[in-house]
């Protein structure tokens, strides 16, 4: 049973001081970039989302309006509601990929020593 103390200095063998990370100016940048897409983002899509079932809770004869034959509102709004959430997953991923994706590449690679 070793009784060394862990390495403190640099190196491959140095744990990473994740505090130290998270009090960092990039890591701050990443977490501002990702909150600011997927925050309104989900209180939109909340809001729409409610706005759905209120429609369908006390608006009946508004949702069940005839759009093209017997194709009602509700059933436009509520395969409009399928279609916003692959849009939603569908944009945040070219947002991840343009803005996120290569500010945590940069914080990964400065802890694991590679930068």
């Amino acid at each position: 049973m070793s009784t060394a103390p862990p390495p403190t200095g640099p190196g491959p063998h140095r744990p990473p001081d994740f505090t130290e990370v998270q009090a960092s100016q990039e890591f701050g940048e990443l977490r501002r970039s990702y909150r600011s897409f997927a925050f309104p983002l989900t209180v939109a899509f909340i809001l729409w989302y409610l706005l759905y079932v209120l429609l369908s809770s006390y608006a009946g004869g508004f949702m069940g309006t005839k759009v093209v034959g017997n194709v009602n509102v509700a059933f436009v709004l509520g395969l409009a509601q399928f279609l916003t959430t692959f849009l939603i997953a569908w944009w945040y991923a070219r947002h991840a990929a343009a803005k996120l994706d290569p500010k945590a590449q940069a914080i990964k690679s400065r802890v694991e020593g590679g930068a």
